[in-house]
């Protein structure tokens, strides 16, 4: 599908710039610039941590300057961590890659900038961009690794594009249990437990029943559960028959 070029703005370390590679690709996203690299290019530090990700750096276009960068994108976005003195929107990393999003999907051209290193992007920069992405770092520690902010604005690129669940269960090798094998749980455990007396005083014994058949209830038993349990009970009573 279409997706937005990130654009590294005079990377420093070909380490890093490997590492934005890797987290690029862990979220779907291969369209990579690279503008004046401090250490030259192609970079054979960036070749060695990109791992598996090195088609990315292959693939790599290689600019003189972020005008020439940007020239053909008709929306470019501009990360950083601190205050600008210049007006321009300002998004959210969600937000932005949301709007992002709708963009390309209108078949626009997009590109997030990204600084280098050691002070992140100039003003000259950002003052290229139609907006401003704001991270929401820590005050007293604003300074954010490249490949660290490469990584959260691909994460929410993923999340704004793929339908992602946000809570699932992982099944291994079994399903739930329907209802009438959790109700002859309940009736193996209630006969077992009826016979070793524990349900005493007598009149508060329907409401003890009552009690653990609701517990049975609210547990999110799987027929491997199930199973078990039956099991566990089953192997207690035998031991008790035994006099062990």
């Amino acid at each position: 599908m279409n997706q937005p070029t990130f654009v590294l703005v005079r990377p420093q370390m070909g380490e890093n710039i490997g590492a934005t590679a890797r987290a690029m690709w862990n979220f779907g996203l291969d369209h990579m610039r690279v503008v004046a690299p401090r250490d030259g290019w192609p970079n054979a530090k960036a070749d060695a941590m990109a791992s598996g990700a090195g088609r990315l750096l292959d693939n790599a276009q290689q600019f003189a300057t972020t005008r020439d960068a940007i020239g053909d994108r008709t929306f470019v976005y501009a990360t950083t961590a601190r205050p600008r003195d210049l007006t321009k929107p300002v998004f959210s990393p969600e937000a932005a890659m949301t709007d992002a999003a709708k963009r390309v999907a209108e078949g626009q051209s997009v590109a997030v900038l990204f600084g280098p290193e050691r002070a992140g992007l100039e003003n000259d920069d950002v003052a290229k961009a139609n907006a401003i992405i704001s991270v929401p770092v820590n005050p007293e520690f604003p300074s954010l690794n490249l490949a660290q902010c490469v990584l959260l604005l691909a994460y929410e690129w993923r999340r704004t594009t793929h339908s992602l669940p946000d809570r699932k269960t992982e099944l291994a090798r079994t399903e739930f249990a329907p209802q009438i094998e959790i109700d002859k749980l309940a009736e193996h455990y209630e006969d077992c437990l009826d016979t070793a007396g524990f349900y005493f005083p007598e009149a508060k014994a329907e409401t003890m029943k009552r009690t653990m058949r609701n517990l049975w209830s609210r547990m999110p038993l799987t027929r491997a559960d199930v199973q078990l349990l039956h099991g566990v009970l089953r192997q207690m009573v035998r031991w008790k028959e035994r006099g062990e």
